[in-house]
């Protein structure tokens, strides 16, 4: 399902077309050259220092179904109910201290958004669909998969093959299907100083 931004202004047309769908294609495997090249992407994300403080604990169903399902375990409910069909799981984590001297990484958070984000846009640049994620229980996952205390866990993702809208149902599928969209430029980005529109 094509569901490109309806933008104020044009932009690239990976940007566009990116979208945090839900419905997945659960018979088409990812493959792992698709997977580093997400990876990949997501490495060349810029972050403070060149510290790189993002952490990506990566499932694949077809190669690891066992540890792909220890990860969907972690997820809500309501993510469950659609994220069943997403072939690849993602844990995204950010170290919370620099690597070059230990102080405090303020940036931390903010650097590993862009490396997630990277991640997506490749993916949709393959033909893939991602779906960042909140909605899972991070103190399980953080003792399931052994992340040290010095990482933050930031969110989940879904990626696969995206699939017929008609294979949701209910609320999903309203979601899936309702139009997209963002508060206007003018809300959002100032001009010289605060709430001056550009």
């Amino acid at each position: 399902m094509l569901k490109p931004a309806i933008t104020q202004v044009p932009i690239d047309n990976t940007i566009a077309n990116r979208w945090s769908g839900r419905a997945y294609d659960a018979t088409k495997p990812v493959s792992h050259a698709h997977v580093l090249s997400m990876l990949e992407a997501a490495r060349w994300a810029p972050s403070c220092f060149g510290d790189q403080p993002w952490r990506f604990i990566v499932w694949n169903k077809s190669v690891d179904a066992a540890g792909w399902q220890q990860a969907f375990d972690c997820l809500v409910p309501g993510n469950q109910g659609w994220a069943k069909d997403a072939e690849v799981l993602v844990l995204v984590c950010a170290d919370t201290l620099f690597a070059h001297n230990q102080q405090p990484n303020r940036f931390a958070q903010y650097d590993t958004g862009a490396a997630a984000e990277n991640l997506c846009l490749q993916a949709a640049a393959l033909g893939l669909m991602a779906h960042q994620m909140g909605g899972y229980n991070a103190d399980l996952a953080r003792e399931k998969f052994n992340v040290p205390a010095q990482y933050t866990l930031m969110a989940m993702i879904t990626v696969g093959h995206p699939a017929d809208v008609a294979t949701l149902t209910g609320e999903t599928l309203a979601r899936e299907t309702a139009e997209r969209s963002r508060k206007p430029i003018a809300e959002l980005f100032f001009a010289g100083q605060w709430g001056q529109s550009v």
